[in-house]
C-alpha cells in the first residue's frame, strides 16, 4: 500500500526521519504493523496509549499506528476513546494476522516451564494451550513483546512469554511453539494516525468548529480514499438513532461498522462510532451535513483507502 507518511506527503520530514509511534515494546505486532504501513519509518516505542496520542500532539513523531479492533477480542476501547478526544486524524488502516507463538530463552524446554507472561488479550486467545498444559500458569503482562523482553532480560528459566516471532528476533529468544493461538481467524485492525490540525504562530490550536464538514481535514485526504470513520452523539429522543442511519440509507451509503460506546465523563451517554464506504465525495459530505442536524456533535475520525 502507499504511505500516507510518504515524503510527497510530509514535504519537511525525510524518509529516513520518519517516526513513528506505537504502544508497546520493539518487536510488538504494533511495531510489525507500523513497518507494513510506513516502510522504512523509525519506530518509537511508548509505555502507555495516552503517550502515543501526546507525541502526536507535540509533533515529536509524524504519526502514530494504533490497533483498534481485533477481530476475536473487538474495539480497543482506550484508542476508541482517544480517537474522539484527541485532534488526530485516520489516514490509513492495515489488516494483521495475528499468530502467536510461545517463546523462551535458549536451551529452555517446554516441560520447564511454570508460567507464561503476555498482553490479557493474548492469554484470552490461548485457552486450548493452557487447557493443555495445565502446570503452566498465564500471568498478564503489559505487552506481549514486552512480555518476552522480561524474560529473556531477567534470565528466567522456568517462564516464556507469548507473542508475535519478531519479539522473539528482536531479544534474541527461541520459539517453543508456533502459532498456540486458540482461533486462526485472528486478525487486528490497526489504524496510521496524524495530527489533524496546525497550530497557530503563539502554539495554541485553531479553534474547534461545530460542523463536521467544516473541519479542516482536507489535507490530510490521502489519494483513493473511499473509507470514512465517524463518531457522534445523539440527543436523547425518540427516533434519533433512526434518524441519524437514515441519512445514510437515503444516500445509499453502505455502513460497514457501527457501535456504541460511554462517553466518559458523562454517565450513562453515549457516543456512536460508525464506518462507512464513501471518501470525500458529495454525497457523504451531505450526509454529514444532514446529521449534523440530528446530533449533538458530529467528529469525522478519518477518510482513508480501506484495507
Amino acid at each position: 500500500m502507499r504511505s500516507a507518511l510518504s515524503p510527497a506527503n510530509l514535504p519537511v520530514v525525510k524518509l529516513d526521519a520518519i517516526k513513528v509511534a506505537i504502544q508497546g515494546e520493539l518487536g510488538s505486532f504494533s511495531h510489525e504493523a507500523a513497518e507494513h504501513m510506513v516502510p522504512h519509518c523509525s519506530v518509537v516505542p511508548c509505555a502507555r496509549s495516552g503517550d502515543v496520542f501526546d507525541r502526536v500532539k507535540n509533533g515529536s513523531v509524524a504519526g502514530a499506528v494504533i490497533p483498534i479492533e481485533n477481530s476475536l477480542a473487538g474495539t480497543v476501547a482506550e484508542h476508541a476513546d482517544l480517537l474522539v478526544t484527541r485532534d488526530v486524524f485516520i489516514q490509513a488502516e492495515f489488516g494483521l494476522r495475528i499468530v502467536h507463538n510461545l517463546i523462551a530463552a535458549p536451551g529452555v524446554k517446554l516441560g520447564a516451564l511454570r508460567r507464561a507472561f503476555s498482553h490479557p488479550v493474548a492469554i484470552d486467545q490461548c485457552r486450548d494451550f493452557f487447557r493443555r498444559h495445565p502446570k503452566i500458569e498465564p500471568v498478564p503482562f503489559y505487552d506481549t513483546a514486552g512480555s518476552v523482553k522480561h524474560v529473556l532480560a531477567e534470565g528466567l528459566r522456568d517462564a516464556a512469554g507469548i507473542a508475535g516471532r519478531n519479539a522473539a528476533r528482536e531479544y534474541s529468544g527461541r520459539i517453543l511453539q508456533k502459532g498456540i493461538e486458540d482461533d486462526k481467524g485472528n486478525f487486528t485492525r490497526f489504524l496510521l494516525i496524524r495530527r489533524s490540525r496546525a497550530k497557530s504562530r503563539t502554539g495554541a490550536p485553531r479553534k474547534r468548529l461545530a460542523a463536521a464538514t467544516a473541519t479542516p481535514y482536507q489535507r490530510l485526504i490521502p489519494p483513493g480514499a473511499n473509507k470514512t470513520s465517524i463518531a457522534y452523539k445523539l440527543k436523547n429522543q425518540p427516533g434519533a438513532l433512526f434518524k441519524s442511519l437514515s441519512v445514510f440509507a437515503l444516500r445509499d451509503i453502505s455502513l460497514s461498522k457501527i457501535e456504541s460506546r460511554p462517553l466518559r465523563g458523562r454517565p450513562w451517554e453515549y457516543v456512536f462510532y460508525v464506518d462507512f464506504l464513501r471518501g470525500d465525495d458529495e454525497p457523504a459530505r451531505n450526509a454529514l451535513r444532514h446529521l449534523s442536524e440530528v446530533a449533538e456533535f458530529v467528529k469525522v475520525l478519518g477518510i482513508y483507502p480501506a484495507a
